[in-house]
């Protein structure tokens, strides 16, 4: 008898089983995430957490943390957590096994247009078909059968998943990975769509009416601010990626036909809109791209201002670095390109030592990590060439005229109207003004993206003014020279006309008398040294007026 209460007891606890569990855990997150409050949708993630520690591949559970992660914008939470989704991670991994030639080299055209060749094989039409031609075979009905039994499975998997490419894609928005979220979001509606059309078959036409009067009475002008459905947020996302897809794709299109004015333009469209801010990876890429097409166009000041914001906005970006130190060593700022360059040989040692670029796996980077031995060797002789420059003392001899963007020997008014243009353009309080068209990922990250920002266009705007008090020296010094040239040719003519020229002819003496000729042959020697003599008296005295001279009677 005493082992009855025993296993009464133990048939007491039947709920605590997993199941009962994580559905318990599932249902308190739900009524937490119904509350939409932030602090509630932390608690249900946590949660959530213990109900996928007991299940892994809770379907509902993975959904709903996901759901939870977007709402508190945790983007790259998100895409860490569906990373084996984002497209462009699988055509990555297999670009990196098909671009190694036969000899064992890389090509260096790869490298350079990675990220162009990697949204291209996104949004091509055939990106999920193998471009290898399949021989004829013969026809197997065990094959058949396993490949639609596959595709049956696939479709229903699809159906259930339907979630993650909507999730994943408004993430992948947020993040700056516009290529990959078209892809996702245009899934993701394309399926829920089917979906809706397949639930619709069975519907009887009441369930149409209700569903036109609710859209109805919901879009009234008396009805309550409502909240976005998620088939209206992703159109949104939708149509707000394909406009920022295609401009950068112009101004990519203008920078390769060498029309670098249009696709500054382009890029200029991007940056500085105002009707919604772009993500944070996106804006630093189109930075990296305008600077390129600025310092084709031979503005050096504003091509370093556009790197600054890329490194403000993505400090590990190595093609900015690169960029960076390049057009400083071009206006022989050779200390300032050398500290740029030191930076980029530590985070290529960083790269070595942890065997993988910096960032998540998901992060796009304009440099592969094959490349980075080859790219640090180059980078110590540079860096050994640069140090032997400055220890030779040329470090004085900056080109002013090509960082303010004036050709030499120019004037003071073209200096002047340059220098204006570029102080209202990267003044310090200004330079900070991209920050309000930015779409941060993670809100924690403003901060330290504005006190980088500030330091780099604050020392951008004191070398700016350097240069400026610098050939505004040299042009004083040009106009000084100049007019003191103009000075000494103005007085050299004055003393030529002033000196007496001795012409045979007459000549008159005002204040003397005619002179009579007469028999003075004995007076004459004399009278010549007495003229000579009162001509040097009248000298002294200030009296240097031409004297007209009568010759014949003066001849000796």
């Amino acid at each position: 008898m005493a082992a009855l209460p025993l296993r009464k007891d133990n048939k007491m606890h039947w709920w605590f089983t997993h199941k009962k569990l994580v559905d318990n855990y599932i249902k308190d997150a739900k009524s937490l995430m119904a509350s939409e409050d932030q602090n509630d949708a932390a608690s249900a993630i946590h949660i959530l957490d213990a109900a996928l520690s007991i299940s892994p591949r809770s379907e509902i559970a993975l959904e709903l943390k996901a759901r939870a992660l977007l709402f508190l914008r945790r983007y790259k939470d998100v895409a860490n957590m569906l990373q084996d989704y984002i497209p462009s991670l699988t055509l990555a991994a297999k670009d990196e096994e098909g671009s190694v030639s036969s000899d064992g080299s890389y090509s260096s055209s790869s490298s350079s247009s990675s990220s162009s060749q990697l949204s291209r094989k996104l949004l091509s039409p055939n990106r999920d078909s193998s471009s290898a031609s399949t021989p004829f075979t013969c026809l197997s009905l065990s094959d058949l059968k396993e490949k639609v039994m596959a595709g049956i499975c696939r479709n229903g998997d699809k159906e259930k998943q339907q979630w993650r490419y909507a999730v994943l894609g408004q993430a992948c928005c947020h993040l700056g990975l516009m290529e990959d979220a078209l892809v996702l979001l245009q899934t993701g509606k394309r399926l829920a769509t089917a979906e809706f059309r397949r639930q619709s078959i069975c519907w009887s036409d009441d369930s149409f009416c209700i569903l036109l009067s609710d859209s109805e009475s919901s879009s009234s002008a008396y009805s309550p601010p409502r909240k976005l459905p998620e088939c209206e947020t992703v159109s949104r996302l939708l149509a707000h990626t394909k406009v920022l897809l295609r401009r950068r794709a112009a101004a990519f299109a203008a920078f390769d036909a060498g029309h670098y004015s249009e696709s500054i333009r382009h890029f200029s469209k991007i940056l500085d809109g105002r009707r919604r801010p772009a993500p944070q990876g996106f804006l630093a890429d189109c930075y990296m791209h305008r600077a390129a097409a600025y310092r084709s166009a031979g503005k050096i000041a504003r091509a370093i201002a556009d790197c600054n914001k890329t490194l403000a906005l993505e400090p590990s970006c190595i093609h900015a670095l690169e960029t960076r130190a390049a057009l400083l060593e071009t206006v022989r700022c050779l200390p300032d390109s050398l500290h740029d360059l030191e930076h980029l040989k530590i985070l290529y040692n960083t790269i070595l030592r942890d065997r993988k670029l910096p960032g998540p796996p998901w992060k796009r980077h304009n440099v592969k990590y094959r490349e980075i031995p080859g790219k640090l060797c180059v980078l110590t002789t540079k860096s050994k060439f640069l140090k032997a420059k400055i220890a030779n003392g040329e470090i004085g001899n900056v080109d002013w005229y090509g960082l303010i963007g004036v050709r030499r020997g120019c004037s003071r008014s073209e200096l002047d109207r340059a220098n204006v243009v570029l102080t209202l353009r990267h003044k310090p309080d200004k330079a900070l003004l991209f920050i309000d068209r930015c779409d941060f990922a993670d809100q924690k990250e403003v901060i330290a993206v504005k006190d980088r920002a500030s330091m780099a266009s604050l020392l951008l705007y004191r070398l700016i003014q350097r240069g400026y008090s610098v050939l505004t020296a040299t042009i004083a010094e040009e106009e000084k020279r100049k007019m003191t040239m103009v000075l000494t040719q103005k007085s050299t003519k004055v003393v030529e006309e002033h000196e007496p020229v001795e012409k045979p002819g007459s000549v008159k003496i005002n204040g003397f008398s005619d002179i009579k000729p007469g028999n003075s042959n004995a007076y004459q020697g004399v009278f010549c040294r007495d003229l000579a003599a009162v001509g040097s008296l009248l000298s002294r005295t200030g009296f240097n007026q031409p004297i007209p001279m009568k010759y014949e009677a003066l001849s000796c």
